[in-house]
């Protein structure tokens, strides 16, 4: 939250709204203007209601983009600084003009609309700041909450300080939107920030992809399952205001007359971010700002480019199995004739969804990922980022599965939670945000891009995609040396850590499997990719065949080669009814017509004594008074969940 100092509306900027484009781009990007730079529309108007008229006229596009309507429930991230104030003003004023007059004010509140204040109670003062700025809010118009954050393991280091509080700040804000059945996330990141972060991830040698910066739309997905909240895991986190910089956000504040706070935090060097800054604020000329917000575009444009070549690919060589497992075709795919950056991106995205460990792949693995992909037909095996990759039984090497590595460094959690199954109000909010989804990707979808226009593909460092933005004409030489600067400043400061090869480290051939346990009724979500349930039918009393009842703990593991044993076993007992021998039977033909590698990641339901009462995943159950039930179920959807860079 922003913190410290209080201003009156009586700063007098410069108002600069940012309209963005290239004559030499493709004019399927209809909101911008064609022109060589970006250009700043100075809006000189003496009225302050027309200056505000040209603001909600912005707004109001960026949120048709991303999909919204005035009669979704939207909740804003509010920190009290000119930012977010602003935020709520312009959001209001859309919501209130594009409803009806019957619903526009609820008791004096703007209908469908929640701010949601974060006090992270770092200060003393924190919480009082917290209760000032929601009166503001209130006055506005707005209901609006606060979230108390509470630091059970202490105040993080100073270093980590920013990191740490951005994260548990996303945290209380989903859950605040599950608390209340909003599926949608205003924040209000601006145009000042994405050159921030342009110029900080350019100091970390970041590619193309990264320098894109800030989407206007991404869906964030919960850390935690939490379906009991009546939500989906997910909510729509939309940036609205990136085509707006600081001084306009300044500009309706003061033309609405609303006061705002200023975080004192912001001038302190030991952060990267307020070093950069201050280090754009010396640099305030119009050509330099136009030229690095076109750079930025110009990226954001070969994003966009990349992901869509990306789900092309995913579309047409990649198949999802049911056993949680995919299978590439090689001869579909052809890598050898994808760029690298989209092989590269195609390859990250598959292993974050199979493994859902959502860290990126970079440096010698990725190469070493390329070459594997690369090689025609596949005739090895390869570990890496959490998933074991090898030839799929039968196709001559013409394609790959990927699967989950048990022996990863990552633990074989579980978190369970009970459904109420009364409770429908989930499937209201899961409803209208993938609504709002296909209205974005509606929109999105008439941007496609020309390959042509499409620069940085083949860039290998920042320092290359600097020199090619000057090269086209992008940046200037004036504007290049500037950048540079500031980018060889900044990277000087950084420190490298070095690579955790969890993959190398873990211990191979540990048989020491961990469980995890799950209750009569619940929903366990098992390694954050499959759902497992199960029910006692056995009536009131407990089942001496299974050691199962109402009141059992039943416990949940990744398989071992003990239980594909134990099932062949079954297969010839006599002890068994025919039914349940030629369930196992079956079973064991299912289990055979899974790859090896991917049965170990299955999950298998143990009773208490540690017997397997059920391998749910080819349909055994060792008992009829046992209902199980297995679903592949993601936390994270293949490709990361909707994101759009328009």
């Amino acid at each position: 939250m922003a913190r410290g100092l209080l201003m009156l509306p009586h700063y007098k900027p410069n108002s600069h709204l940012i309209q963005t484009a290239f004559s030499s781009y493709p004019t399927k990007f209809p909101i911008f203007p064609t022109s060589k730079f970006v250009r700043f529309l100075c809006t000189c108007s003496s009225n302050p209601q027309d200056v505000l008229s040209n603001y909600k006229e912005t707004f109001s596009k960026r949120m048709t983009m991303a999909g919204l309507k005035p009669h979704h429930r939207i909740a804003v991230g509010v920190s009290g600084g000119p930012d977010s104030m602003a935020l709520c003003l312009l959001a209001a004023n859309w919501k209130t003009n594009g409803l009806n007059a019957a619903s526009r004010v609820n008791d004096g509140f703007v209908d469908g609309l929640l701010a949601v204040i974060v006090d992270h109670g770092l200060r003393a003062e924190s919480k009082s700041e917290a209760e000032m700025v929601q009166n503001r809010v209130l006055k506005i118009g707005i209901r609006c909450e606060i979230a108390h954050c509470e630091w059970i393991n202490g105040r993080p280091k100073l270093g980590h300080l920013q990191e740490a509080a951005r994260d548990i700040r996303y945290e209380k804000l989903q859950h605040i939107c599950s608390q209340h059945q909003t599926g949608v996330l205003l924040i209000a990141h601006h145009a000042d920030d994405q050159a921030e972060l342009f110029v900080l991830r350019l100091s970390r040698n970041s590619g193309v992809l990264g320098l894109a910066g800030m989407a206007l739309t991404t869906q964030l997905f919960s850390s935690h399952s939490n379906i009991n909240d009546g939500i989906s895991n997910s909510i729509l986190l939309v940036r609205p205001l990136l085509d707006f910089s600081k001084h306009d956000l300044y500009k309706v504040c003061e033309a609405e007359k609303q006061e705002w706070v200023e975080d004192p935090t912001n001038q302190n060097t030991i952060f990267a971010r307020n070093r950069i800054r201050m280090s754009l604020r010396d640099l305030s000329s119009s050509i330099f700002k136009s030229e690095l917000q076109a750079v930025i575009l110009a990226c954001r444009r070969t994003r966009v480019y990349v992901d869509q070549i990306c789900q092309t690919l995913i579309n047409q060589s990649v198949t999802v199995m049911p056993q949680g497992y995919a299978v590439i075709d090689l001869e579909i795919l052809n890598p050898s004739e994808v760029l690298d950056i989209c092989l590269s991106k195609f390859v990250t995205l598959l292993l974050q969804f199979i493994s859902q460990r959502q860290r990126p792949v970079r440096g010698n693995a990725q190469k070493l990922l390329l070459d594997y992909f690369r090689t025609f037909p596949c005739k090895s095996s390869f570990t890496a980022a959490g998933c074991y990759l090898c030839a799929a039984p039968g196709s001559k090497g013409t394609k790959i599965i990927v699967c989950c590595s048990v022996n990863s460094a990552s633990p074989m959690k579980m978190e369970s939670y009970y459904v109420n199954p009364f409770d429908k109000q989930n499937v209201n909010v899961s409803t209208e945000l993938s609504q709002i989804i296909e209205n974005g990707k509606s929109y999105s979808n008439k941007t496609v891009q020309n390959i042509s226009n499409v620069h940085f593909l083949n860039a290998t460092s920042s320092g290359s995609i600097l020199t090619d933005a000057k090269r086209v004409k992008i940046l200037s030489e004036p504007t290049f040396t500037s950048v540079y600067q500031l980018y060889k400043t900044e990277f000087e400061k950084f420190q490298v850590k070095p690579e955790t090869l969890s993959d190398v480290k873990s211990k191979k051939g540990m048989e020491s499997v961990k469980v995890n346990e799950l209750g009569h009724g619940h929903i366990g979500h098992f390694m954050d990719r499959f759902l497992v349930s199960w029910e006692f039918v056995g009536g009131n009393d407990g089942c001496r065949c299974c050691g199962s009842g109402q009141d059992s703990v039943m416990e949940v593991r990744h398989m071992v080669e003990a239980d594909w044993l134990y099932l062949s076993e079954l297969t010839k007992s006599t002890n068994l009814e025919n039914c349940q021998l030629e369930q196992a039977k079956r079973s064991v033909l299912l289990l055979k017509s899974i790859p090896v590698a991917a049965r170990r990641s299955l999950p298998v339901m143990v009773n208490p004594e540690g017997r397997v009462v059920s391998i749910p995943s080819v349909g055994f159950s060792i008992c009829k008074c046992l209902k199980v039930s297995v679903e592949f179920s993601p936390r994270v959807p293949l490709g990361g969940g909707y994101s759009s860079f328009l």
